[in-house]
């Protein structure tokens, strides 16, 4: 009897801890998660938005301040959307697009997030704008070209040696137009504190093209200066700081500058005029104004309420998926369990009890129920024939065996003769022995697998005839008659037994092995004789029919019994039982005909009336 399985290992019991496992561990993952990580996110995200939208407006400044229109920006656009996942598009102030990194034609955001003009930047998106709303990097007329850059490179590196040589360790930095200036670790340009042995002015000094650059924006500002400064135009000008790292051009004025007073408000309106003459400065060398959409708003997002009502929900469904998964896991499990439970009590019973399960679903478990009930009644079949195949056996090879035996030992005691007639029956009786021996080989091989057909074009017509021939004496010697009947394949115009386009005259063909066809047939006709009285007939016919050769061997016999019919094609099967080997057959030439035609891919079957005779069908492939 088999030990009863722990409570802690029983498969509905793990079922059930194991769905409660998974179910406490994802309400409570999910209400932390929802609590915990929420509003961070969100306000993360907030703050991630609005660092990529400062990202964008500054690189897209930079490129305004460096090319005089927007040609060339698409890649810029498509690349700060590849690398951020969010839509830009560039448009004019009119709205007529400029570029946009979403290629289907979709609308816009209601409104722009910002306003792209390198002239008028606020005071965030560019280190170096916050004095004068002015992009640094848009130079336009004060970018040195390369000589005027390489020479005062040469100046840069020719003063930091001067200063480390008076222990001050300064790095050269270039400023976006081209110039070189020096920095220290603070940023601070020239060191803060200069060295007098290294103050010579040369670095600071205005190339040739600073110059120009500055003589003109003295000429654009120079209407403006003249109602800032009332009767003292001539002692207000405009210079470049080379102490600020965005070259900033500011108004110079106050009596530390000119020695003339100025007041605060002319030294602010004058700055001013300055800062106006660069925009119409700068004006040419930048692209124009434009509007920048991006993808997303910057519209509040709520916050996230973990409240007392929210708690209270969170609990409740989260009590509910619990009692919903422990219910549905308890109901399936059980439904699961108890099948298989039916099944292990049932395989664990006594073989020969032969024991069947109840089939109580048509899931999964249902077909494994019919086919454990299949498999036992398959297994009692076949314990069954096996015994009486066993019986069979012992019974035809003792017959023989005895009867020789029986006439040796009287011819030894010298009470018989050893005579030509003696002789002979020792020799039928032996000759009866090897065909029993045979036939279990022929079946033994064609379980294993092992029977080897030795295939070849064989005419229908001529496989007939050479069977008859062979039974045509026991056939007049039990007086029974034999026929034949092949009916030829249709021609090209319909008539019968005509040579068609490949020069055969229309009798079907099969590819098959001869011997083992004519042991087949054989058998059926040895078997028809049998069971045939006289002035019987055995007709054995063929045809072709779509692609198969159909052989058939009818006779005139008894028949048999319908509920027989099942039973003909098994192994030592006689219809009437107490018919012995030498007037019924040993039982297996019509298992050796079934084996004999599946090996040669066909079928055999059989119709019969009790009182009309049989009819043996073999249904092979066709040769063509």
């Amino acid at each position: 009897m088999t030990r009863p399985i722990p409570l802690r290992k029983r498969l509905l019991v793990r079922l059930l801890i194991t769905s409660v496992l998974i179910a406490i561990c994802s309400v409570a993952a999910t209400a932390w998660l929802a609590v915990e990580t929420t509003t961070r996110a969100i306000q993360e995200e907030q703050g991630q938005v609005l660092t990529e939208d400062m990202d964008i407006l500054r690189q897209l400044s930079g490129y305004a301040a460096t090319h005089r229109d927007w040609s060339g920006v698409g890649k810029t656009v498509r690349a700060l959307s590849d690398r951020t996942g969010r839509r830009i598009a560039l448009t004019a102030p009119d709205r007529t697009p400029i570029a946009d990194s979403e290629t289907r034609n979709t609308a816009l955001p209601p409104r722009a997030a910002a306003a792209v003009d390198p002239l008028h930047t606020d005071t965030f998106t560019e280190p170096g704008a916050q004095r004068t709303g002015i992009d640094p990097r848009a130079v336009g007329p004060f970018r040195l070209p390369r000589a005027e850059r390489e020479r005062v490179r040469l100046l840069a590196e020719k003063r930091r040696a001067c200063f480390s040589i008076n222990g001050v360790e300064t790095r050269i930095t270039q400023m976006p137009s081209g110039r070189s200036v020096l920095t220290d670790e603070a940023g601070t340009v020239d060191g803060g504190q200069v060295p007098t042995p290294c103050a010579d002015g040369v670095l600071n000094t205005p190339t040739a093209t600073e110059e120009k650059a500055l003589a003109q924006l003295n000429t654009y500002a120079g209407d403006c200066l003249k109602h800032v400064g009332g009767k003292f135009p001539s002692l207000f000008a405009a210079t470049v700081d080379f102490t600020d790292r965005s070259m900033l051009t500011r108004y110079v004025g106050g009596k530390a500058e000119t020695g003339i007073d100025t007041t605060r408000d002319q030294d602010k309106k004058a700055q001013e005029c300055v800062d106006r003459a660069r925009r119409q400065q700068l004006e040419p060398f930048v692209a124009p104004a434009a509007e920048l959409f991006l993808g997303r708003g910057d519209s509040a997002v709520p916050h996230f309420d973990m409240s007392a009502a929210n708690k209270a929900k969170v609990t409740g469904v989260a009590g509910l998926v619990l009692a919903l998964t422990v219910a549905v896991t308890v109901l399936v499990a059980t439904r699961l369990v108890r099948p298989l439970r039916a099944l292990t009590h049932a395989a664990q019973q006594p073989p020969e009890q032969h024991v069947r399960v109840p089939v109580t679903t048509q899931d999964e478990t249902g077909i494994l129920a019919v086919a454990f009930n299949d498999l036992a009644e398959r297994r009692e079949r076949m314990e069954a024939q096996r015994k009486a195949m066993v019986a069979d056996i012992a019974h035809e090879l003792r017959t023989p065996l005895t009867n020789i035996r029986g006439w040796l030992e009287v011819t030894r005691d010298g009470v018989v003769d050893p005579d030509p007639e003696l002789l002979a029956s020792l020799h039928d009786e032996a000759v009866v022995l090897q065909r029993v021996i045979d036939d279990l080989q022929d079946l033994a091989a064609a379980d294993a697998g092992t029977l080897r057909l030795h295939r070849e074009p064989v005419r229908a017509d001529e496989l007939l005839e050479q069977v008859v021939a062979a039974h045509r004496v026991a056939a007049e010697a039990a007086g029974v008659r034999l026929h034949t009947a092949v009916a030829a394949a249709k021609g090209s115009d319909g008539s019968h037994g005509l040579h068609g386009s490949d020069g055969s005259d229309g009798v079907p063909w099969l590819d098959a092995d001869p011997v083992r066809m004519r042991q087949a047939l054989g058998n059926l006709v040895s078997n028809a004789i049998r069971h045939t009285p006289a002035d019987g007939t055995i007709t054995l016919s063929s045809r072709r029919h779509d692609d198969e050769v159909v052989f058939e061997v009818a006779d005139t016999g008894s028949g048999i019994a319908p509920e027989d019919l099942p039973s003909v094609f098994e192994r030592f099967w006689r219809a009437e039982k107490s018919r012995s080997r030498r007037t019924g057959g040993s039982g297996l030439g019509l298992s050796i005909v079934r084996q004999l035609v599946t090996a040669h891919g066909g079928t055999v079957t059989v119709t019969s009336e009790l009182g009309s005779g049989s009819v043996f069908t073999l249904r092979l492939p066709d040769a063509r």
